[in-house]
């Protein structure tokens, strides 16, 4: 599992460590991670142009010790400082001795256009509200240049702990980070500025529970549910989907296709599109008695192309067993009801129905989707999963928020919520807590909306039928 921790957290721990090192250890041990990283991106060092574009933080520091280590290996390394009367003295007057250049920002433009590595250390992890007036310039002729752009820690430019982007912002090709990753690097908008990521570790002691966690195979395989050899399908669990109208008859299909590859052991159906989904899944127990009636049921998935049927959404939430509401269901969802809730409820918002929720404009939550999750999840009581390029799940309870970024932009087609709806609903009717339940489903449909595209336009069913390749590999 990935994690990462704050601002304030890795601070803390990176000031217990230099108590206990000779000074000026910390920043060469993060120097050497930076250098070896750089040299394996060129790929030949000797000889190589390399432009550093220099702040007066610790960063500023770490990108004059590594330059002073590629200048040792015969590269050309040039500085660029953005604060002359601040910069790293040390790291200045190392470089110097290596035999690297020091430039103003007004001359460094034709050494961008002919580099072959950037290396951003402009701002640390500390950094605020976009890069100022003077580095936005370095920082646009590195986009342009063909040089590879280094980011030192995080790209400047990006907030570490929630990932938004409030300005002008480099965009690296790789970032190095130290000790842990941060926030900003697992979501977007600045992931996006990230690139690839390498995690070097310089020995910081950090708390148990993180700001963030990332699922990998590993995790995603101890959680997935698998029969025991006395297993029936009840002991795998049953889901009850009500979902689908007379106008989205769809929606229910695609639900029930998601929870049928979910790992329950029985799907039942309530609502108007029974048809339409037993042609489709004959092994669907289908009722149109309403969910009071429906039979025995372990968790509900409500609300995928429900239209205005705001009284079976109503009676889903009073049944006392998980319940995952999306979609219309979020829309036609009393707060009361869901608060007053003493089972697990699952919401699962895509960007334009959280703002709904919380009364914000679509683009507060999408440029600060932490904080989005967060808030709604205190405010509902609820375990929410936030829809996107990277799925964001945050637990009423507080702790770590997870974030999953398996999925792809071909995803983005109608339907596909519907599936991992059903999905997710699965996992809870087969006993995994709402958390859990939310990020195993959200890393499988990630996975199994890349197999379905395979670089190519795919539709909702396809990433449905693709579920269980995903699953195999996983437990593979």
């Amino acid at each position: 599992m990935r994690t990462a921790y704050s601002v304030e957290t890795v601070r803390t721990a990176e000031r217990e460590l230099m108590a206990r090192l000779p000074e000026g250890a910390l920043m060469q041990r993060a120097a050497a991670g930076l250098a070896a990283a750089c040299a394996d991106l060129l790929g030949r060092v000797y000889g190589s142009r390399i432009v550093l574009l220099v702040g007066s933080g610790d960063n500023g520091g770490d990108a004059l010790y590594a330059g002073t280590r590629l200048a040792r290996r015969g590269a050309g390394v040039t500085a660029v400082p953005l604060a002359p009367d601040r910069t790293h003295p040390g790291g200045l007057a190392a470089l110097r001795r290596a035999g690297g250049a020091v430039v103003r920002p007004a001359d460094a433009g034709e050494l961008l256009e002919r580099a072959d590595l950037v290396v951003d250390g402009i701002v640390g992890i500390g950094g605020k509200g976009g890069l100022r007036p003077e580095a936005v310039p370095l920082a646009a002729a590195a986009g342009r240049s063909r040089a590879a752009v280094v980011a030192v820690d995080l790209p400047s430019g990006v907030e570490a702990d929630t990932g938004e982007v409030k300005g002008s912002a480099v965009r690296a090709d790789l970032t190095v980070t130290f000790g842990t990753h941060k926030p900003g690097l697992l979501i977007d908008p600045a992931r996006e500025y990230a690139g690839s990521v390498r995690l070097v570790d310089i020995g910081l002691e950090l708390p148990p529970v993180a700001e963030l966690e990332a699922l990998q195979h590993a995790d995603v395989a101890r959680l997935l549910p698998v029969p025991a050899a006395e297993s029936d399908k009840y002991r795998r669990g049953v889901v009850g989907v009500a979902a689908g109208s007379a106008r989205y008859p769809g929606a229910a299909v695609l639900a029930v296709a998601g929870a049928l590859r979910g790992g329950a052991g029985a799907v039942r159906y309530v609502g108007p599109a029974g048809d339409a989904v037993i042609a489709r899944f004959p092994e669907t127990l289908v009722s149109d008695r309403g969910p009071h009636k429906a039979g025995r049921v372990q968790a509900w998935v409500v609300g995928p192309g429900a239209g205005d049927d705001a009284a079976a959404v109503a009676e889903v939430l009073a049944e006392d067993v998980p319940v995952l509401v999306d979609a219309d269901g979020l829309r036609l969802a009393e707060r009361d009801a869901v608060l007053g809730r003493t089972a697990p409820t699952l919401m699962t918002p895509h960007a334009g129905e959280a703002a709904a929720l919380l009364g914000v404009p679509r683009e507060d939550v999408e440029e600060g989707r932490l904080t989005a999750v967060r808030e709604l999840a205190a405010r509902y009581g609820a375990t929410v999963l936030l829809k996107g390029s990277t799925t964001l799940v945050a637990d009423a309870a507080g702790g770590a928020v997870r974030v999953n970024a398996t999925g792809t932009s071909w995803l983005a087609t109608a339907g596909s919520g519907d599936v991992l709806s059903g999905l997710a609903g699965s996992l809870l009717a087969a006993g995994l807590p709402a958390l859990d339940a939310g990020s195993v489903a959200a890393y499988l449909h990630g996975l199994a909306g890349r197999y379905a595209s395979d670089g190519a336009p795919a539709g909702a069913h396809d990433v449905a039928e693709a579920i269980p390749e995903a699953w195999r590999d996983v437990r593979g």
